[in-house]
C-alpha cells in the first residue's frame, strides 16, 4: 500500500497524563521535589504503564489522548523496534513510576516468574530498582535480613511485633541503586522519593503493615504465607550498586544497573546538548530527575519539545537522531530491555 498522510508513524518523544496514586505511606514528597501537581497522600506516579486497569495515556504531539497499548497495536515495529516489537507486541515487559514515601511502606515482597506462573493468574514476577532522587536526614530503606536470620527467628519475631530486629535497615544518599530481585523483602520511609523500575507486574506480598488501616478504614490484606514461600533469607546480594561510567560518549553516561529484565543508565550533562541515535531494534524509556530543557528531533531537528523534571517519554525506536538540549545542569535516567 503506498504511503500516505494517514498511515504515516509520527515520531516524536511520548510523553504521558500523570497517573496518581493516593496511599496510606503517601504524602507531598512528588510535589516538592519533583514539581507534580499531586494531591494529598500521593505515593506514587505511574509513569509509563500498559496495565489494562491503568494504560497509561499520551500527553503531547499529534497522538495526544491514546491509550499507550492501542497507540503500539497500531505502530508497534515503529514504537518498539524491529527486534522488541516481535518479543513484547503481546505484553510489554516494565513499568515505570515515581514513588514518594513519606511513611513507610508494608514489609513486602515480590515472587519471581517461576512462582507466578504457579500460583497466580498474571504469570510475570516482579524485579525492580530503586533509583534514589531524594533522601532526607533520617529517612531509610529496609532491604533483606540480617546476616544469620533463620527462618524460624523470623517468624517468631513477625509473629510478635518484633521484626524489625531482623532487618537489614541502611542509610541511602541521592544516587543510590537499589536492586530488589524477587524474593527481597524490602520497604523505605522518612520522605524518600525513587525512580522505580519493574516488570510490568502487580504482585506484592505484604508481611505486616504495621498495625495500620488502609485508606478505606479497614486493614490490608496481609500474604504471610506466600511471602515467606519466596523469601530469600539467605543470598540478599549487595545492598547498594555503585554507578561505574561508560566510556566512548562525548558526555557522561554512567551504568547504574544491568540485570536479566532490564538496563538502567543515567545521562549527567551541564548546560549545551548530547546528539543521540535512537536504536532501531528496541525502545528507550527517558525519566529526567533534574534540570529542563528541549528534544530536538525531525527534518534537520527543527521541531522542539521542552521537557522537565519528574517527567518520562517513551521515545521510539524509529526516531532517528535527535538531541537533547539542557538549560543548566541535568540529570536523565534512561532504561532499556536487552
Amino acid at each position: 500500500m503506498p504511503a500516505t498522510k494517514e498511515n504515516l508513524f509520527d515520531p516524536y518523544p511520548l510523553k504521558f497524563k500523570d497517573s496518581f496514586k493516593k496511599t496510606i505511606w503517601g504524602g507531598t514528597d512528588l510535589k516538592k521535589v519533583l514539581g507534580k501537581k499531586t494531591p494529598p497522600k500521593t505515593g506514587e506516579s505511574w509513569e509509563l504503564s500498559f496495565r489494562e486497569d491503568n494504560a497509561s495515556v499520551v500527553a503531547n504531539g499529534s497522538y495526544k489522548g491514546k491509550k499507550i497499548p492501542d497507540l503500539v497495536k497500531e505502530w508497534g515495529r515503529e514504537i518498539l523496534g524491529d527486534d522488541h516489537s516481535m518479543r513484547f507486541m503481546k505484553g510489554f515487559p516494565l513499568l515505570v513510576k515515581f514513588l514518594g514515601m513519606n511513611d513507610r511502606m508494608s514489609l513486602q515482597v515480590h515472587p519471581s516468574d517461576e512462582f507466578a506462573q504457579r500460583y497466580e493468574m498474571e504469570g510475570t514476577g516482579k524485579m525492580e530498582a530503586w533509583y534514589v532522587i531524594h533522601a532526607p536526614k533520617d529517612s531509610r530503606i529496609i532491604r533483606g535480613v540480617l546476616p544469620g536470620t533463620t527462618v524460624a527467628e523470623f517468624k517468631e519475631q513477625l509473629q510478635s511485633g518484633k521484626v524489625e530486629q531482623c532487618l537489614n535497615v541502611m542509610e541511602v544518599n541521592v544516587g543510590d541503586v537499589i536492586f530488589i530481585p524477587p524474593g527481597t523483602i524490602h520497604t523505605a520511609f522518612g520522605g524518600i522519593v525513587v525512580l522505580e523500575v519493574q516488570q510490568n507486574s502487580d504482585h506484592t506480598y505484604r508481611l505486616t503493615d504495621w498495625d495500620r488501616k488502609g485508606l478505606d478504614g479497614k486493614p490490608r490484606k496481609l500474604d504471610i504465607e506466600k511471602a515467606l514461600g519466596v523469601t530469600d533469607f539467605y543470598s540478599m546480594g549487595v545492598s547498594k550498586y555503585k554507578a561505574s561510567q561508560i566510556q566512548d560518549y562525548s558526555y557522561k553516561r554512567m551504568l547504574l544497573l544491568k540485570c536479566e529484565k532490564f538496563t538502567l543508565e543515567s545521562i549527567q550533562m551541564k548546560r549545551g546538548k548530547v546528539i543521540i541515535e535512537a536504536d532501531r531494534a528496541r525502545f528507550r524509556i527517558y525519566s529526567v530527575i533534574s534540570g529542563r530543557g528541549k528534544f530536538l528531533y525531525g527534518n534537520k531537528k527543527k521541531t522542539k519539545m521542552a521537557w522537565r523534571r519528574g517527567e518520562t517519554y517513551l521515545v521510539p525506536a524509529h526516531l532517528g537522531e535527535f538531541d537533547i538540549s539542557a538549560t543548566a545542569a541535568a540529570e536523565i535516567v534512561v532504561t532499556y530491555v536487552e
